[in-house]
């Protein structure tokens, strides 16, 4: 986000030492030292001078030292009245140790006895200087060099001898190193050492930033040493800052060390466009060069920057810290924190998003060059993730531990990092939240906006109703709305429970897809007393490559390796459809692998026999006990295997679930019907017809269709209607009619 509140940092250098060099240099010395020159004028000049002199010094000393000198080139005192003159007057101010070296000119002064007014005729000029090297320095040593002295200029200056009072209705000018001013009228009260500028006070900065200072009034005090500003306004090109007041403290060397604007504290700049304000700026300045040190905005800090992807910050504090050089290196935020950040739509389909970051405390860094480094939030801190137009879509809310965001050159976020404890909550309207959690989060943002993906490492959990999955990475995309978990994902809903290498979930269908190592356990089942196959309350499992759930998790579509078996019942096949609901199934196989299942079937003994049947298809409810075998049909028997282009395996029920051990076997043979070129192969014997009836409580097979024919190397072929033939013994019963009679083929050993 490019806020651009670095931007303000020349604002307060600039002010500060304006306003420093206008006070501190005008007033407290040059006052200072005029006002006990003047003092000494007319006691010298009006007591001892009846006439007209020409070419006189008049000096104070004490301790050995020269506080100040005046020179004046004539004085002329006049009897009546007592009044004096003085002219080309020049007054040298050095201070009680010589460190000053302040002058005072101008061509005429009048001074009155009687109110004890001394009264500048025409313009005056002051210029004021430090001297640093007086003290070590013989008295009165004039300065090597003069380094950018602070130049006044005034006129009508009024100072009186008795109270100390002085002032001037008359504009005051000044210049400095870097600036040039004036101001309206100047008022000086010696008792409460207090001076004020009466209005129009301006600074215009003179270097290439252009900044002016204005106010309606300053009043300037000794005890605090202190300056007040009344309406304060610094203005540039590029922007403004006001507010009702603005108190600057100064150290004791008249160098501003802090300033506090309050009340309706105003920034307005119209490149970026930027509003600010706030109840209070504090100001701190470092000694060296006059430098902001640090900056502080309070009470109700509120700042918009607008633009295509507008920013709001709301704050109770915001702190700016500042390098020796004026450079802003951060900004601390503090007291319910709330940052907006209006994001355009990332593309056509996609909509604009509001980002929405609340915190106790957000830090921001920036670079050396003034862009947005990176951004830390404090612990509680939540990120609102909504769509521009209320009610017109999902709402995400993000939290963790705490958040860092990194941002580009252009001042766009780029990504955001949240640990620990990150936690993930979609709200949509009429639908249960959606909660992901895990131990760190990354988000990742377009270079235009919008979010393009949030990642979350560790221990990732997710719930969705009654989905719930958990794994050790996960990764959101929310324009596709596609949640993608790795590294050994488990998913468990509604009784059943998936594991795989990853996992791909649809959040706007609720369409998951698993894929690697698939193994799904449907638990939680109830017996199924007129059911057969998938009849018991025992799991049901299935593995796969691959597995597909659309919407339901209770229809499941698996590819690859597909295995599914509940007890000893299993069926094997390259795509396997599954729904739990009905406990059906529709296997899939191909040439090279077809479908594989497996029967029971019961001898006579009691003994149970397993029965392998493979066939293109498979289709199989558990509520009609069929199961439908369709293409290349093979069902392999101990005994017998019987090949056709279908097949009906009807199951007897299981019966009631209980522990008694003459339960019925789940998946027993009742009865199978086969059709379309029927082969029945037995160790000693052939059979072959179109349509097959076996039934498995005698063991009997039924053969029309054809005609059926039976072959054994006893008897040779046999044909008729109907053939009916038995698994353990060598009877076959013939039927024939008119139009087709039984015929027997017997082989003769020659």
């Amino acid at each position: 986000m490019a806020f651009s509140i670095a931007r303000l940092r020349r604002w307060f250098a600039g002010g500060a030492i304006a306003i420093l060099l206008l006070v501190a240099g005008v007033y407290f010395y040059a006052r200072h030292r005029a006002q006990n020159a003047l003092k000494q004028v007319p006691e010298k000049i009006g007591v001892e001078i009846q006439q007209s002199a020409t070419g006189f010094t008049i000096s104070k000393s004490a301790q050995g030292r020269t506080l100040f000198k005046i020179e004046a080139s004539k004085a002329v005192q006049f009897k009546q009245g007592g009044h004096a003159e003085l002219h080309d007057v020049s007054i040298t101010v050095y201070g009680h140790d010589s460190s000053r070296y302040d002058q005072i000119s101008g061509s005429d002064f009048d001074y009155d006895p009687q109110s004890g007014n001394v009264t500048a005729k025409g313009e005056i000029q002051i210029d004021l200087e430090a001297n640093p090297e007086g003290i070590v320095h013989p008295d009165q040593a004039v300065p090597k060099e003069t380094r950018n002295p602070i130049h006044l200029k005034t006129s009508g200056l009024v100072f009186n001898q008795k109270t100390g009072d002085a002032y001037t209705r008359e504009k005051v000018e000044f210049r400095l190193a870097q600036a040039s001013g004036s101001a309206v009228g100047m008022t000086y009260g010696a008792k409460n050492n207090v001076l004020v500028l009466a209005s129009q006070v301006k600074i215009v900065d003179a270097g290439p930033a252009g900044t002016n200072l204005s106010a309606e009034h300053a009043t300037i005090a000794k005890a605090p040493h202190q300056i007040v500003l009344d309406h304060p306004q610094l203005e540039s090109a590029s922007r403004r800052c006001e507010s009702e007041k603005a108190t600057l403290f100064l150290r004791p060397d008249n160098s501003i060390g802090r300033i506090l604007a309050v009340d309706n504290v105003q920034i307005h700049s119209p490149q970026p466009q930027l509003e600010a304000r706030a109840n209070q700026l504090e100001i701190v300045i470092a000694r060296q060069q006059g430098t902001v040190q640090s900056a502080v905005f309070s009470g109700d800090v509120r700042a918009h920057e607008a633009g295509p992807q507008p920013v709001d910050l709301n704050s109770g504090r915001v702190a700016l810290d500042f390098s020796r050089k004026n450079v802003l290196t951060k900004v601390h935020t503090e007291e319910n924190v709330k940052l907006v950040k209006h994001q355009a739509a990332s593309s056509e389909s996609a909509s604009a998003q509001d980002v929405e970051l609340t915190a106790p405390a957000v830090d921001f860094f920036l670079t050396a060059a003034q862009h947005l480094d990176r951004a830390e939030t404090s612990a509680g801190a939540q990120i609102a993730i909504r769509p521009a137009a209320a009610g017109d879509g999902p709402e995400t809310l993000v939290t963790a531990g705490k958040f860092q965001a990194h941002f580009g050159d252009a001042g766009e976020i780029l990504s955001v990092h949240g640990a620990p404890d990150a936690h993930i909550v979609s709200q949509n309207a009429g639908q249960p939240d959606r909660v992901s959690t895990s131990q760190a989060l990354d988000v990742a943002f377009h270079p235009g906006g919008g979010i393009e993906s949030i990642e979350q490492q560790g221990n990732v959990a997710y719930v969705d109703g009654e989905r719930k999955a958990w794994s050790d990475r996960g990764r959101y995309i929310p324009a596709s709305q596609i949640l993608l978990l790795m590294g050994g994902p488990r998913v468990v809903e509604s009784g059943m429970s998936t594991t795989a290498n990853t996992m791909r979930l649809d959040r706007s269908t609720g369409d998951a897809v698993a894929e690697g190592d698939v193994k799904s356990t449907y638990s939680d089942l109830k017996a199924q007393p007129d059911g057969a196959l998938l009849a018991s309350s025992s799991p049901i499992h299935v593995t796969a490559r691959s597995m597909t759930v659309h919407g339901n998790a209770g229809v499941a579509l698996y590819t690859g390796d597909v295995r599914l078996w509940q007890d000893a019942n299993a069926v094997e096949a390259p795509r396997l459809d599954f729904d739990r609901n009905h406990r059906s199934m529709v296997a899939y196989g191909s040439d090279a692998r077809p479908v594989s299942t497996v029967l029971v079937q019961t001898d006579k003994n009691g003994n149970a026999t397993p029965i392998a049947v493979t066939s293109s298809k498979l289709t199989y409810t558990d509520s009609e006990r069929k199961a439908h075998f369709d293409g290349s049909v093979v069902a392999k028997g101990a005994d017998a295997t019987i090949t056709s282009q279908e097949m009906n395996a009807f199951l007897q029920p299981r019966g009631p679930d209980s522990q008694k051990a003459s339960l019925t076997p789940a998946g027993k043979l009742d009865r199978i019907v086969a059709t379309g070129a029927v082969v029945v192969t037995q160790p000693t014997r052939h059979a072959a017809g179109n349509r097959l009836v076996y039934t498995a409580v005698d063991e009997k097979f039924v053969l029309t269709g054809g005609p059926p024919s039976i072959f054994d190397a006893e008897r040779g072929k046999i044909t008729g209607v109907s053939l009916t033939f038995y698994r353990h013994d060598d009877r076959v019963l013939v039927e024939g009619d008119s139009t087709s009679p039984a015929v027997t083929q017997t082989r003769v050993a020659r």
